[in-house]
């Protein structure tokens, strides 16, 4: 389905929790990968379903070493475990050492991950440094999500990244990369501060298509380290995060197509390949189907949850 790389500049905007929230209130079954070459931590912030230590010798490294001879014919799912919640994961390497070893496979990973059958990808990349082999992941993505606080050293910066980024990937041969920005705020700033940010991005004339904002709320990210329900699924980081989600959706479906002549001949039918593994289609315990209400949360919450976002000249249309 598609591939969205979520990423950032420097600093400690919150990445992983980010992705995390994101992957957790997805709309869709949603694959979540840990793609930093620096190293990831789901291993020790998560147990397995099952109330065990995730298999650290099942994930990305498995992977990878599984593809070596042939990527295409390589499946992803019996790579990817649950943690506690339900979510699907697929563990990333721990350390940089091991990282800088996938230097020549992060294409070819990248393309799996964007042609995965049934789920969504969201890539938890982490701090992007200058151009390098982990750009080759990025140019595979629909859409690449940059995760920034609304203080200027870190817009100016995200500024910089945004242009690599798109400079990197036409370099790649994929021009006009889809680039979107997730300002992390204090919530009783939120939709100003995101307007701030959209309006110097627009004025730098930066190729970003969406700005969107995510609540800045310590207390829900420490309970993001277990279990999500309950009082966590009510927080402001998870309301703000579904709204993204929804947009971040929306991006990536992109128009409708457009209607075919009735002279025109139909379209091929193709078979439609069958998912493997243990991904969830459907909804984790507690959580609603399509169309339906969260317990506790009124139509007034949906309401708010589906709203627009901020284009990019800060007003209120798109």
């Amino acid at each position: 389905m598609a591939l969205i790389v979520v990423a950032a500049d420097k600093g400690a905007p919150g990445v992983t929790t980010t992705a995390l929230a994101l992957a957790s209130v997805w709309p869709s079954p949603v694959l979540l990968a840990e793609c930093d070459p620096a190293g990831g931590d789901l291993m020790f912030r998560f147990p397995a379903v099952d109330g065990r230590q995730l298999d650290p010798r099942r994930g990305l490294l498995s992977l990878a070493v599984d593809g070596r001879r042939d990527y295409q014919q390589q499946q992803v799912w019996p790579h990817a475990q649950k943690i506690h919640g339900g979510l699907d994961v697929l563990v990333g390497v721990t350390n940089a050492e091991q990282g800088a070893g996938l230097a020549a496979m992060w294409r070819p990973l990248g393309a799996m991950l964007a042609a995965l059958p049934g789920a969504d990808v969201i890539a938890d990349c982490g701090r992007l440094g200058p151009d390098g082999t982990a750009y080759d992941l990025l140019a595979e993505a629909a859409t690449v999500v940059l995760v920034t606080r609304p203080d200027l050293g870190d817009v100016i910066r995200l500024r910089d990244r945004a242009t690599a980024i798109a400079a990197a990937a036409q370099r790649r041969g994929r021009r006009g990369i889809s680039l979107g920005v997730i300002v992390i705020a204090d919530p009783k700033n939120l939709k100003a501060a995101q307007a701030e940010v959209a309006h110097a991005l627009h004025q730098a004339g930066l190729p970003i298509r969406l700005v969107c904002g995510m609540a800045d709320d310590p207390k829900a990210a420490e309970l993001l380290r277990g279990t999500w329900g309950g009082r966590l699924d009510k927080t402001l980081l998870l309301r703000t995060a579904r709204e993204v989600a929804g947009q971040l959706v929306a991006e990536v479906a992109g128009p409708a197509p457009a209607p075919r002549h009735p002279a025109d001949p139909p379209p091929a039918l193709e078979a439609q390949p069958r998912t493997t593994g243990s991904h969830r289609a459907e909804p984790r315990h507690g959580e609603p189907r399509r169309g339906e209400a969260r317990h506790g949360e009124s139509r007034d919450d949906q309401h708010w949850a589906a709203q627009p976002p901020v284009p990019l000249d800060g007003s209120r249309g798109r």
